[in-house]
Formats: structure tokens, C-alpha cells, sequence
């Protein structure tokens, strides 16, 4: 008995580990996307200068990938910075903002705290692009695709690239 314990504990282990990489891999593609996106979404002059503010609202293995890019890469000239946020009321401005799976419950907030700013809002949950995201993640079979609300994009005064546009599923 003790060694089948020890055997289902092993396999169980084996399991979170793989399903814990297996999430960072999609997470990684996730911040492909996300550097591909600002590089064909132009924003408003005035919001050019000094860092490029990357923010995520929630917990999400995603921060790990997007601080891993950001030591890399640069949005044109600008250094980009990730930054972290626990609720809706702590964000401050940002260029893109990344709203996690978990926290799709504060959605609406997140709306009303972006309402009129040049946000490029980015979603993972099924829906939230009708609801007003700009960017919402899909899954097309074992692909990653995207939704593009040409509205939520267009009243965030941002201008998006007929390539990028080409790419996505429109809403």
C-alpha cells in the first residue's frame, strides 16, 4: 500500500510539473503575440515617450514570459516595463493591459477604469472581446488565435495594422 501511495504521489507530481511547463510554453506564445501586437498597433503621439507599460491585472504565468521579453525587446525606442496589478482601482496607465483568465470577474471595472484611454486591452476568456476587449485570446483547435474588436480598438484611439488585422477574427 505504501508503495502505491508513493507511486501516485510520484505520477501526480510528474503531472503538476509537466502541466506547470506546459502552461509557461502557452504563455510564452501568448507574449509572442503580445510583441507582434505592438509592433502593429500604433498609439497616440503624446503616449510615445518615456517606458512602454505592459500591466497585468491578476496572477498569471504570463508575467514570467512578459519580464523575459521585456529584458530583450523594445516597443520602437521605448523600454518596456511589466507591471503588476491586484485590482482594477491600483492600475495606473499603460500602454497594453493583460487581464488573466482568473480575474475576468473584474472585467467590467477594468472597462470603466480604461474607459477613453489608449489601452490596448488583451483578454483570455470566452466572450470578453464581444464585452469590449480590443484583443482576446482564442483557442482554434491546438492553436492559439485571436479576437480583434475593431470598436473596443478604434474607441481606445489606437490604429491597428491591415496585417495584424488580416490575422484575426474579427468581432
Amino acid at each position: 500500500m505504501k508503495e502505491l501511495l508513493k507511486y501516485a504521489f510520484i505520477v501526480m507530481f510528474a503531472f503538476s510539473v509537466t502541466s506547470s511547463t506546459k502552461a509557461q510554453e502557452n504563455y510564452d506564445i501568448h507574449t509572442v503575440y503580445i510583441y507582434s501586437f505592438i509592433k502593429y498597433v500604433e498609439w497616440p503621439t503624446g503616449t510615445r515617450e518615456g517606458d512602454f507599460i505592459i500591466g497585468v491585472l491578476g496572477e498569471s504565468p504570463i508575467v514570467r514570459a512578459l519580464k523575459k521579453m521585456a529584458k530583450l525587446k523594445k516597443a520602437g525606442t521605448q523600454k518596456i516595463v511589466i507591471k503588476e496589478f491586484n485590482d482594477p482601482v491600483e492600475m495606473t496607465t499603460c500602454h497594453v493591459l493583460f487581464l488573466s483568465n482568473s480575474n475576468q470577474d473584474k472585467f467590467e471595472g477594468v472597462i470603466e477604469k480604461l474607459k477613453n484611454r489608449p489601452t490596448l486591452l488583451i483578454t483570455e476568456s470566452k466572450g470578453l472581446a464581444k464585452k469590449g476587449s480590443c484583443i482576446n485570446f482564442v483557442r482554434k483547435g491546438n492553436n492559439l488565435a485571436f479576437e480583434l474588436n475593431r470598436t473596443s480598438v478604434d474607441r481606445a484611439n489606437l490604429k491597428v495594422a491591415g496585417e495584424l488585422v488580416k490575422l484575426a477574427v474579427l468581432i
